[in-house]
């Protein structure tokens, strides 16, 4: 079903990072329907030419043509320079003017976002991902936070500051470990204790739910997120990414899913684009036999169109 379109895949990646996971290219993509590039999922991970425009997809077709690599690199990193890899000014304006903060956003006056060095990357990249500058190779565009504690002293300083949102990237690619240095630290209800919410922003549940029951330390990270609740009286949430429904209906899924409501003590909540031609829009409801857990998720969809 792929061999057809590997020239566009193959092309198209080289200037959109392109990985999937193989839980998602296993369990998610339907490899048997009629046209693969309309299954919703293929569309969701692999890029396509399609994404670029006419002059930039002419440049890339003909550059690949020439067979010379050192000036095919110079088009992809001219196309994408033009595709603004830090739209509305996100590098410069959100972030604190701190040498030691070089992963933090303090984006609305309650939020502040940080981007952990080690959760810079994703078990899959979407294909409308705005933050693909993160996955290039290219550290002048990357948010990347290297250690926990000058983010604490920053938000020592600014208690009107009440959420932490950990984004990425997706921080549910690092080991417990490596969580531990950010979510640790808030199991004490004295530490900080103006930080009332911690969110996640992860799509773990949809490309890799074994993060959360089957991976080595998926007993310490399912702890560790009790702790944070139960200890440090936080609230913790996971900010899903669930366009359909097909993502909620696999059993590794919805064992991940007990375990986060169940042993965790967490929220699941969700939000997502809505990619046209592509994720079927749906009620998200108790429906064709889903289970109780899978459904009952505090689900919001924001309908921006890619």
């Amino acid at each position: 079903a792929l061999a057809p379109h590997l020239y566009d895949v193959k092309l198209a990646g080289m200037v959109f990072p392109f990985k999937a996971s193989p839980y998602y290219v296993d369990e998610l993509i339907d490899w048997n329907c009629e046209d693969v590039r309309k299954d919703p999922f293929y569309r969701l991970v692999f890029p396509t030419l399609d994404m670029l425009n006419a002059d930039h997809r002419a440049k890339l077709e003909t550059a690949h043509a020439k067979g010379d690599p050192k000036n095919l690199i110079r088009v992809v990193d001219e196309i994408r320079a033009d595709l603004n890899p830090h739209p509305a000014g996100q590098k410069a304006l959100n972030a604190p003017k701190e040498d030691s903060l070089t992963g933090v956003q303090h984006k609305y006056s309650e939020t502040v976002l940080v981007f952990p060095a080690a959760g810079q990357t994703c078990h899959a990249y979407c294909t409308y991902c705005f933050r693909w500058a993160q996955f290039i190779g290219d550290d002048e565009l990357r948010f990347a936070q290297k250690e926990a504690n000058s983010l604490f002293d920053y938000l020592a300083k600014h208690e009107e500051v009440s959420d932490i949102l950990m984004t990425g990237g997706d921080p549910m690619v690092m080991k417990t470990k490596s969580l531990a240095q950010y979510l640790e630290p808030l199991t004490d209800p004295n530490f900080l204790p103006h930080i009332k919410n911690i969110r996640i922003g992860t799509r773990s549940l949809s490309f890799w739910p074994q993060r959360f029951t089957t991976d080595a330390d998926a007993d310490e990270v399912i702890d560790l997120l009790r702790r944070v609740r139960e200890e440090g009286g936080r609230h913790i949430a996971i900010m899903a990414h669930l366009s359909h429904a097909r993502e909620l209906s696999t059993p590794k899924v919805k064992q991940a899913i007990n375990r986060i409501q169940k042993e965790a003590f967490a929220t699941i909540r969700s939000q997502s684009p809505v990619m046209p031609e592509s994720m079927t829009v749906q009620r998200f409801g108790r429906k064709n036999g889903a289970p109780r857990s899978a459904w009952e998720l505090s689900h919001t969809t924001c309908s921006w169109l890619v």
